[in-house]
């Protein structure tokens, strides 16, 4: 029990992973292609694990976030997270918020315009956040990831005891459309690299409600959220391979349309009695991203500009209104280039992932974090292997447009 309250930046991480990455390109990946592309999420999640997990090794070691740290860094790397951020964070919120809505409106029976559903979900996201701030959050997602861990475990066992076929386990690398799928699929599996930075921003929030949380306790922390968004990551793409492979079913980008062939192809398959399981599993997976990133983007812009201006006002409320407001009328005027616009996010931030990722680097191994908080031998390779891979995946992507 002690371990557990002191749990909580690391859940957080989890659920803002666990969306878009894992309910919709997770479940594409093995509805498509089976298990071919299992290569690519291993290597993605083990290559972007020690930038993620510099967020909170930072935070625990100097008691700031890295936005702090990026401004001793240079305030240049401050300004190219905030338009980096300024050019994501709208079309991130609309794109898992918009997810969101269509599975309440297919959990709830109401199909009421998609519009006001997402907007619905916005007003009382952002009503707990301003009530209950990070302790609420911090509960809240304790029982989010337990609801959704038992919910998919069901579904995915379910699965593996009716499928009478399996995907085949060759290894693949998709070419023309399925290049670009597979970008947008590493983008955004587990995470965003930014989210490293939310973590930060948590971790030092966790301090503000708990006593000292040292090293090992952070890290166990952090390494229970990424394990969580691994395994689940596993379970969404084995549902889509055992009930969706070779289903020759093409996903619509509209957000109702979407949920309800998600899940109507589940039930199928698996049975009409798991509707329930199958429909809350993926409700409370869309609820947990929308409400944790909208809680974070407006925490980051609010301490970017503390720094920035040298000013000790809280800017979060402002922030969230204004994310709130912004992602709002993306719904209302952009609602019919959604697929589009998520496509978009979900490259853009995989090629900023290198940046992310050596700016993470460059600070725990610079004269700002104490020598004893610094990455080991094992880190620093894995870390310099990361670099390359990211680096020259993103490369590659670009020469092949």
């Amino acid at each position: 029990m002690y371990r557990l309250k002191r749990l909580g930046p690391g859940l957080l991480f989890a659920g803002a992973a666990i969306g878009v990455s894992h309910l919709v390109y997770s479940t594409r990946a093995g509805a498509d292609y089976g298990w071919s592309l299992f290569w690519a999420f291993i290597l993605i999640n083990l290559f972007k694990y020690p930038f993620f997990e510099y967020g909170p090794r930072y935070a625990v070691a100097t008691g700031e976030t890295l936005l702090d740290g990026y401004a001793k860094l240079g305030n240049g790397y401050l300004w190219g997270y905030a338009i980096l951020n300024t050019a994501n964070m709208f079309t991130i919120q609309a794109a898992v918020t918009i997810v969101t809505a269509g599975l309440a409106a297919h959990l709830f029976g109401i199909s009421v315009n998609l519009t006001a559903w997402a907007s619905i979900i916005i007003v009382i996201c952002s009503f707990l956040l301003i009530i209950g701030k990070y302790k609420l959050l911090d509960n809240l997602m304790k029982l989010i990831i337990i609801v959704l861990s038992i919910c998919t475990i069901m579904a995915v066992s379910v699965a593996f005891i009716k499928s009478n076929t399996y995907p085949p386990f060759e290894q693949i690398l998709p070419k023309g459309s399925g290049l670009l799928f597979l970008i947008a699929f590493m983008g955004w599996m587990p995470a965003p690299m930014d989210i490293s930075i939310w973590h930060s921003i948590w971790s030092v929030e966790k301090q503000k409600n708990i006593s000292k949380i040292n090293l090992k306790e952070s890290l166990f922390d952090f390494n229970v959220g990424y394990g969580a968004t691994i395994f689940l990551g596993i379970c969404f793409m084995a549902l889509g391979a055992l009930v969706m492979y070779n289903s020759e079913i093409e996903f619509s980008n509209q957000g109702l349309v979407f949920a309800g062939q998600l899940i109507e192809l589940y039930t199928q398959n698996l049975g009409t009695s798991t509707a329930g399981i199958i429909s809350i599993a993926a409700f409370t997976t869309m609820f947990s991203t929308s409400i944790t990133t909208l809680d974070a983007s407006p925490r980051a812009f609010s301490k970017t500009l503390q720094i920035l201006m040298n000013d000790k006002r809280d800017f979060y409320l402002q922030f969230l209104f204004v994310l709130a407001i912004g992602t709002i009328g993306i719904f209302m005027f952009f609602q019919s280039e959604m697929g589009l616009l998520v496509q978009i996010a979900t490259v853009l931030s995989f090629l900023t992932t290198p940046f992310f990722a050596w700016v993470n680097f460059r600070l725990v191994t610079s004269n700002h974090m104490p020598k004893e908080f610094q990455p080991n031998k094992f880190m620093t390779f894995l870390s310099w292997a990361g670099l390359i891979f990211l680096t020259t995946f993103a490369i590659g992507y670009l020469f092949s447009l």
